[in-house]
């Protein structure tokens, strides 16, 4: 019998139902409770900790999803052995050694079995509530959804009013959204010289005249911004502002700080793409809390969770702003999936989505060490943490060139042409190390990619 157990619930900061739970596993994991261990009534439990029945309640619920515990009818809450261990699929079949596709910047995917199968409890947990699931939403999401909305945005310093805050299909029907209602057709829209494809294809289905702004190591240039809010009379100014795609580039906050003064000081409004903003464990602040109110601000799940995550969290500048994105999302994707944010929420909530996160940290961290390690040193652009590199090419090579000899093995690659917004696309590629591939086949790719750097086109090719 355990009728004097006491968690502590102090030494966690997540909700306390999570926090119990969290603590029964750790007890039982430690030996202080063990199999057929009676737990306190939840009443009296709540009264000795000083909270809500309801809350007890909850922390019963979720430990019992876990396996951890099981309610007899009439008797009581026991300990259970702990939950059944899961058989971790064999990972799909891969190509063959030498072809690797790096031409989709998508984050390492997991493949440690614990991680995995926690992945996969907490599908079976969302899949319990499967018939609901199925059901019409309302559109932006409901209260326990934008809770963990919420919560995640925490992590880089947002806390927006719940009115603020909707919940999308992705980040490209969210970007979609906002361009379509700051912007008509014909007008302008600013954005980084080398910039995101998709805002690319998102201005010309709108027909926006999509105009890219001179950079250098920090971002977007402060007097050219300037200079193009004064002649050009623009709508909105689209950013990636940390780990940029393709560059890997990420604004300073000092930078950041002088283009939201101008932005406001020509009243331009922002758009904030912060898609790779949750991967380095201190990125600089987002531009949402240095100018909140001319800011939009999206956060999509699929690149510090995984591609398939498609869901963002859009945060509007106020209210009414709010309104009439709502309107306009809604009219194209009517709701993001309720099974696809309920899974979300759920990792959220029990912190898989953090353990994620610093997986993909981890491990893109390692595949930039072997970029490191395996091509010549100045020869490209990479963080420590981003999931791709930027490769100017070496005088002689042309991106066709380069990319058709990569193919010759292959891997892919993508030019430089489709993140060019203004001007002639430079001599340049996006390498990316990421996705299913493995480590041992982005070092093999890329011994090969450096070969081909160190060699004149005419030498590295001489077998065709």
């Amino acid at each position: 019998m355990m009728y004097d157990w006491t968690p502590d619930l102090s030494i966690s900061d997540r909700p306390r139902y999570l926090a119990l739970a969290d603590r029964i596993a750790a007890d039982i994991q430690s030996g202080k409770l063990v199999t057929g261990d009676r737990l306190p009534p939840q009443r009296k439990l709540a009264e000795r900790l000083g909270v809500d029945f309801t809350t007890v309640a909850r922390g019963y619920v979720e430990a019992q999803k876990r396996g951890l515990i099981e309610s007899r009818q009439g008797q009581g809450t026991f300990v259970q052995s702990g939950p059944k261990a899961r058989a971790v699929p064999a990972p799909a079949s891969r190509p063959r050694p030498d072809a690797v596709d790096l031409s989709m910047n998508l984050p390492p995917e997991p493949d440690d079995p614990q991680l995995i199968e926690r992945m996969q409890a907490g599908l079976e947990m969302v899949g319990r509530d499967l018939v609901s699931l199925m059901r019409y939403q309302g559109f932006g999401g409901g209260p326990i959804d934008k809770e963990a909305a919420s919560l995640w945005l925490s992590r880089r310093g947002l806390v927006p009013a719940q009115e603020r805050i909707f919940i999308t299909p992705g980040a490209h029907p969210a970007l979609l959204g906002i361009l379509g209602i700051l912007a008509k057709p014909g007008q302008v829209v600013l954005s980084e010289a080398i910039t995101y494809p998709g805002i690319r294809s998102i201005a010309a289905q709108l027909n926006l005249s999509l105009v890219g702004l001179p950079m250098d190591d920090e971002g977007i240039d402060p007097d050219a911004f300037s200079a193009a809010c004064s002649k050009l009379s623009p709508k909105a100014l689209y950013l990636n502002p940390t780990l940029q795609n393709p560059t890997t580039l990420t604004m300073s906050q000092k930078r950041r700080e002088t283009i939201a003064a101008i932005a406001r000081r020509w009243g331009v409004p922002i758009v904030e793409d912060d898609a790779y903003g949750f991967i380095p464990s201190h990125a600089p602040g987002p531009l949402a809390s240095v100018a909140p109110d001319i800011t939009w601000y999206v956060a999509g799940l699929a690149k510090c969770i995984g591609a398939g995550m498609r869901v963002a969290y859009v945060v509007a500048p106020d209210a009414r702003s709010g309104w009439a994105f709502a309107a306009a999302v809604r009219s194209a994707t009517v709701m993001a999936s309720p099974l696809t944010v309920a899974l979300a929420t759920r990792w959220i909530e029990d912190g898989t989505a953090d353990s994620l996160l610093r997986f993909i940290r981890m491990e893109a961290a390692a595949r930039q060490a072997i970029a490191r390690q395996a091509l010549p040193p100045g020869s490209f652009r990479g963080d420590p943490v981003s999931f791709n590199i930027w490769v100017p090419l070496p005088e002689g090579w042309t991106r066709s060139a380069f990319i058709g000899h990569m193919r010759t093995t292959g891997i892919g690659v993508v030019a430089s042409d489709p993140f060019t917004v203004t001007g002639n696309p430079p001599e340049a590629v996006r390498i990316c190390l990421g996705g299913p591939a493995s480590r041992a086949a982005v070092q093999r790719a890329l011994d090969f990619a450096a070969h081909a750097l160190e060699e004149l086109p005419a030498v590295a090719t001489s077998f065709l």
